[in-house]
C-alpha cells in the first residue's frame, strides 16, 4: 500500500507540476532534447495530430470512424457517457433563461417601431440592429437579415410584428432544450432512438404530466408501449427499429404528448389525442373486450369483431400471414399497428401498410387481379345479405379513375398516396360497410356528409340507417 501511494502522490505532484508550467513546456522539450530530436518529435506529433502540410491533401486520410466501446470496456463506456454528459450540459447553458427572456422582451418593447398595426407593436431592421447589439451574447445569433426576412408579412413599413419575432425565440429555445432532453436518452449517442430509448423517456415523463396522474402504475408499461407505437409506426415506415430525433422534434406528435401538461385540457382535445389517458383506455379496453378467452393474445376470430365487425374474411387472412404472430395470435403491439393503420388511413404509412397487405403477389403493385381477390370477399357479404349484385369491373373502373395510375395497369403506394383517394380505395376493399357508405354516398343528405368520412363512427351511423335486408 505504501509504494501505491507514493506512486499516486508522485502523479499528482507531477500533473499540478505541469499543470504550473505548461507555458513552458517547449521550452522544458528542448531543453531534453536535441535539435535533431526535437525536429522528429514535432513531425511526428504533427502528423498524429493530423497537421502538416498535407492536411488538406486526400493523400492523408482523417480518420472518420470512432467505434463505440463494448459492454467489457466499462471505463471507457463511463468515460463516453460522462463526456456526452458533460457536452449536454454546456448545450444548455447555452440557452437562454425566463430573465433573459424577460430583458429581451423589454428591449424589444422600448425600440417598437410606430405606427401599431392594429394592437400589434411593430420593429423596423434599424432598431432590430439595435436591439441586437445590446443584447446578451447567447441571442446575438437570431438578429441577422435571415431571420428578419422570414418574418416579413407584407407591412407597408417593411417591419416585423415584436410578438412574432419573441415567439420565434422562443420556439428555438424550446426545440433546442427538447433536443438536448431528449439526447440524455439517446445512450447509444447517434442521434436516434430503439424502442428502448424511447420507452425509458416516455415512462420517465408520465409523472410531470398532470393529465395522467390518474393512471395506475400498473397500466404505466402499457401507456408506453401505446404511446412508442404511434412514434415508430409513423416514423419508421420501413421498420428499422430506430427513429432519429430530428424526426421526432419535427413532427407533432411529441407536442401532442407535452399537451398532457396542461391542466385545464378540454374533453374533446383529450378524446382526439392518442397519448391522452382516455385514449389510451380506450385502445387498450377495446383489446381486452376483444379477447374472449382472456390469454392476452388475439385470434382471426377475435380480432374479426374489431371496430363494427365488418372487415372481410380475407383482409383478416392477410393480416395473419404478414404481421408477426405468436402461434397464429396477434399480441397487443402488433394490435396497435393495426389499430393506428385503420383509424389514420389518409396518412401515408397507413396507406403503406394495408398496400402491403393487398399486395398478394409482393410485386409492388396492385393489378385488376388483386383487386378482384379481394372484391369478392365484398360480393360475397352483399349476395349474403340480398342486396343486388354490384359489378366488379364498374367498382375497378371507378378506382382506376380515382387514381388516375401512371400506369393504367397497375397502381403503386404511390399512385395512391398521389391520388388523395387512397383511404377510400382501400377502404372499399376490405370493409363491407366501408362499401355500403360508399356506394350510397349520392343518396345520402347533406347532413350526413360526416358519416362518409370512413371512420368507425360514421360507419356505424350510416349502417345503421341503411342497413342490409
Amino acid at each position: 500500500m505504501i509504494w501505491i501511494l507514493t506512486f499516486l502522490l508522485s502523479a499528482y505532484s507531477i500533473n499540478n507540476y505541469r499543470r504550473q508550467n505548461s507555458m513552458n513546456s517547449d521550452m522544458i522539450l528542448r531543453n531534453f532534447l536535441n535539435d535533431e530530436e526535437m525536429e522528429l518529435f514535432t513531425k511526428y506529433y504533427t502528423e498524429w495530430k493530423g497537421g502538416g502540410k498535407d492536411k488538406h491533401s486526400y493523400k492523408v486520410i482523417p480518420k472518420f470512424y470512432y467505434r463505440l466501446p463494448t459492454e467489457e470496456e466499462y471505463l471507457l463506456q463511463k468515460l463516453r457517457e460522462e463526456t456526452r454528459a458533460v457536452s449536454l450540459q454546456r448545450k444548455s447553458r447555452e440557452l437562454l433563461d425566463n430573465e433573459e427572456l424577460q430583458n429581451l422582451w423589454f428591449l424589444l418593447d422600448k425600440h417598437q417601431t410606430p405606427p401599431m398595426t392594429g394592437e400589434e407593436a411593430m420593429i423596423n431592421y434599424s432598431n432590430f440592429l439595435i436591439v441586437g447589439e445590446k443584447s446578451e451574447p447567447k441571442i446575438k445569433h437570431f438578429f441577422k437579415a435571415k431571420v428578419f426576412a422570414k418574418l416579413l408579412n407584407g407591412d407597408p413599413y417593411g417591419r416585423i410584428s415584436l410578438i412574432q419575432f419573441f415567439n420565434y425565440v422562443m420556439r428555438k429555445v424550446w426545440l433546442h432544450q427538447t433536443r438536448i432532453g431528449l439526447s440524455l436518452y439517446d445512450f447509444a449517442g447517434h442521434g436516434y432512438f430503439r424502442e428502448s430509448d424511447l420507452e425509458n423517456y416516455i415512462l420517465e415523463l408520465i409523472p410531470t404530466l398532470p393529465q395522467l396522474g390518474g393512471l395506475e402504475k400498473s397500466f404505466y408499461s402499457f401507456y408506453v408501449c401505446t404511446a412508442v407505437r404511434k412514434f415508430f409506426f409513423f416514423l419508421d415506415p420501413l421498420r428499422t427499429g430506430k427513429i432519429k430525433i430530428q424526426d421526432i422534434l419535427a413532427c407533432s406528435y411529441l407536442d401532442d404528448l407535452l399537451e398532457l401538461r396542461d391542466e385545464e385540457l378540454s374533453k374533446e382535445s383529450q378524446e382526439s389525442n392518442w397519448f391522452s389517458a382516455p385514449s389510451a383506455l380506450r385502445v387498450y379496453g377495446q383489446y381486452l373486450n376483444l379477447d374472449k378467452d382472456h390469454n392476452g393474445m388475439l385470434s382471426k376470430e377475435e380480432l374479426s369483431r374489431f371496430g363494427t365487425g365488418t372487415l372481410t374474411n380475407v383482409f383478416l387472412d392477410r393480416v395473419f400471414q404478414e404481421c408477426l404472430t405468436y402461434d397464429g395470435e396477434m399480441d397487443y403491439k402488433t394490435y396497435l399497428d393495426f389499430v393506428l393503420a385503420l383509424e389514420n388511413r389518409k396518412e401515408p404509412a397507413a396507406l403503406q401498410y394495408i398496400f402491403k397487405l393487398l399486395d398478394i403477389e409482393n410485386k409492388g403493385y396492385l393489378n385488376v387481379f388483386s383487386l378482384n381477390y379481394f372484391f369478392r370477399a365484398i360480393q360475397e357479404e352483399i349476395i349474403l345479405h340480398g342486396q343486388e349484385m354490384v359489378n366488379f369491373e364498374d367498382v375497378k373502373d371507378e378506382i382506376f379513375d380515382m387514381v388516375r395510375p401512371k400506369d393504367p395497369y397497375k397502381i403503386t403506394l404511390q399512385d395512391l398516396v398521389n391520388s388523395n383517394q387512397g383511404d377510400t380505395v382501400v377502404s372499399i376493399l376490405i370493409d363491407i360497410n366501408s362499401f355500403w357508405v360508399y356506394e350510397n354516398r349520392e343518396s345520402q343528405s347533406p347532413s350526413d356528409d360526416s358519416s362518409a368520412e370512413l371512420g368507425d363512427a360514421g360507419h356505424e351511423r350510416a349502417f345503421a340507417e341503411n342497413p342490409p335486408e
